[in-house]
């Protein structure tokens, strides 16, 4: 597939380096040279340095040809005009648009193909918001992720020395919750992957990936690690997009506080949120902190732009007495060494987002990617299509279809009828749809949505191929 990534940030070099491992052609435009080097230098892409809203741009970088084009500058304006150019000047198939302005996702008219012609707006801030608010509703999961419109969700969870699972056979959960359905998808030990097997022995520290219908999520956490008392204090360090969309998001569910270190940044939070205490002050205040009771919260959420800050607040909170912490951290090499550490969570905005951009380049009918893991690892809803001859999974059980190896098919949604529609009672197993735990004799139908977990995205490629109709399926 070509595509034309429009800005070489940290989401762009994300993307980028998740597309360009697998076969895809790829060309990066951006107006620094000097990203663009030390792109070029890590991975085997074509860069164009220039402005991403000019035609001639966009000619150069090969936007005649291209498939997709993914406007992921930082100036929303810039993604938009980009969007039309491709569409009225290249007629490029498919176009994504990161926005980040509250104003323009609230008019999504202006997106319609004879206005700006965006196929797909994102909101990087937006997911991240939702992410954090999950993680909040669900306190002891390290990742919680919704599939098929919310009916099924994927959890990771830390077993810890002393729960009902750590020392038992993965068969055990089964045996000991015969109601309720669930999948472990994966357990990660170390950061090395162990494909999961009915005699798989849950150690102490093991990070633990399991799948179920939504509203089972409660229970099957209860049999994998002590469940933390329910969230009612939240103190934001930093009132910029993403501190107050979490802010107007939660405070009508948590008392919540929020620190903003400008002033003036503060008296229009302060004017924009009814429920939510708004602080003027250093989020690495250790006076500020303990002064605003911080041993008392249940949760400290790092959210400034900066990641030292987000980083020093988040271990002085901790160090205070605060329950659990989640720091925002933009380089990928501090995720990587703080996570798991005294900072409980640690969020790369980028991996976040990722997804959402990698279902749309996914081959065939991809409906959610979620990455995993800092990206080593994925999540794929896809659409079973064709009938037992065009099609490698339709009419097969589950342990007739040559997965790779390291590929779990975890869960099925088959629907009843339509799909509800959205904002309908799609959330429970009964709202139109069946959400069925994938066991070795699983039939697959056609159209269900098929849940995939794959412990390297190296896979990916292999497992869209499976699911690709024969040629001449009609």
């Amino acid at each position: 597939m070509r595509i034309v990534i429009l800005g070489a940030g940290q989401v762009g070099s994300s993307v980028a380096e998740s597309l360009v491992s697998e076969a895809n052609d790829i060309t990066v435009v951006d107006t620094n040279p000097d990203r663009l080097k030390t792109l070029q230098d890590r991975l085997d892409l074509r860069t164009v340095t220039g402005n991403a809203a000019h035609p001639a741009i966009l000619e150069q970088a090969g936007a005649r040809d291209a498939d997709m084009l993914l406007a992921v500058t930082q100036s929303d304006e810039t993604n938009m005009v980009a969007c039309k150019l491709g569409a009225t000047m290249f007629n490029i198939p498919s176009k994504v648009a990161r926005i980040r302005s509250a104003d323009y996702l609230s008019h999504p008219e202006i997106f319609a193909p004879e206005n700006f012609a965006v196929d797909l707006a994102i909101c990087p801030e937006q997911v991240i918001t939702d992410y954090i608010a999950k993680l909040l509703e669900f306190p002891e999961s390290l990742q919680v992720l919704e599939f098929a419109g919310g009916r099924v969700s994927l959890v990771a969870v830390r077993a810890f020395h002393g729960g009902p699972l750590v020392g038992h056979e993965l068969q055990y959960l089964r045996q000991h919750m015969p109601q309720i359905d669930t999948r472990v998808a994966a357990i990660f030990r170390q950061d090395s992957p162990i494909i999961p097997e009915g005699n798989t022995i849950v150690e102490a520290g093991d990070e633990v990936f399991f799948l179920a219908a939504t509203e089972n999520i409660r229970g099957v956490m209860r049999e994998l690690r002590r469940q933390d008392k329910p969230v009612k204090r939240v103190m934001i360090g930093g009132g910029g997009n993403i501190g107050r969309r979490l802010a107007t998001a939660i405070e009508h569910k948590y008392d919540v506080k929020i620190i903003e270190r400008n002033k003036a940044g503060a008296e229009r939070l302060a004017a924009t949120l009814s429920r939510t205490l708004v602080l003027a002050g250093d989020v690495t205040d250790e006076q500020l902190l303990e002064s605003e009771n911080i041993g008392d919260m249940d949760v400290f959420c790092a959210l400034t732009n900066d990641d030292e800050n987000n980083i020093m607040s988040s271990l002085l909170a901790k160090r205070m007495g605060a329950r659990k912490v989640i720091a925002l951290i933009n380089r990928g090499s501090y995720v990587n060494l703080v996570q798991a550490g005294q900072i409980d969570i640690a969020i790369s905005p980028a991996q976040s987002t990722i997804g959402t951009l990698l279902a749309q380049v996914r081959r065939g009918d991809c409906v959610a990617v979620h990455s995993l893991r800092r990206g080593a690892a994925e999540a794929l809803e896809l659409v079973a299509h064709g009938d037992a001859k065009s099609s490698k999974v339709v009419g097969r059980r589950v342990d007739e279809i040559e997965t790779p190896k390291g590929a779990t098919i975890a869960a099925i949604v088959r629907r009843l009828g339509q799909w509800p529609a959205e904002g309908g009672d799609g959330r429970s197993a009964g709202g139109g749809a069946q959400v069925i735990i994938a066991h070795h004799d699983t039939v697959i139908e056609p159209d269900d949505h098929v849940i995939v977990f794959v412990v390297n995205k190296r896979m990916v490629p292999r497992i869209e191929k499976l699911f690709q109709v024969n040629i001449g399926f009609i």
